[in-house]
């Protein structure tokens, strides 16, 4: 599976935005972990790994059309953006349509309906907490609202309680 390849295509389509970059690479980084720590299987892996490198690839074209990065946005534009970068991957049907329904959904909490979207949103989180400064409190309510895994809940809890 090309998850590198998708990696490197991520990296070229967001340019010189290396904000963005760095901010798929520590997601990509947490939820790579969180699955493996949490047993997943290896085509589950695959789904995790890819789905946190494009979690964010609607953000561009969001700003571009709505003059807006919000996560509903990202939800409309992401999934048709990653689309058109995977397109000559040749991934699986199945992967790819799980990958897009991720990142079409990623900020839909209400929504998670399994371990890959559970791990791609308490990666997503692990990072937005140190990014956006968000305090203990804050971060006791986010533990008790989002997550769920072993591993996600012990790594909030090392670095940020």
């Amino acid at each position: 599976m090309p998850v590198h390849k998708i990696l490197d295509l991520a990296i070229a389509y967001n340019g010189n935005d290396i904000r963005r970059i760095n901010h798929l690479l520590k997601v990509f980084s947490f939820a790579n972990h969180i699955g493996i720590m949490e047993n997943c299987d290896p085509r589950l892996q695959i789904i995790i790994e890819i789905s946190a490198i494009l979690h964010d690839i609607g953000i561009h074209e969001s700003e571009r059309k709505y003059n807006s990065s919000a996560g509903k946005w990202q939800e409309i534009e992401g999934p048709i953006v990653a689309q058109e970068l995977l397109k000559n991957l040749n991934l699986d049907k199945n992967i790819l349509e799980r990958v897009l329904f991720l990142i079409g959904h990623h900020h839909s909490y209400k929504a998670i309906d399994g371990i890959d979207f559970q791990i791609l949103v308490e990666a997503d989180f692990l990072v937005n907490i140190f990014e956006d400064e968000i305090g203990k409190p804050e971060c006791e309510k986010i533990k008790e609202k989002i997550f769920k895994t072993e591993t996600g809940i012990r790594l909030l809890e090392k670095l940020y309680m």
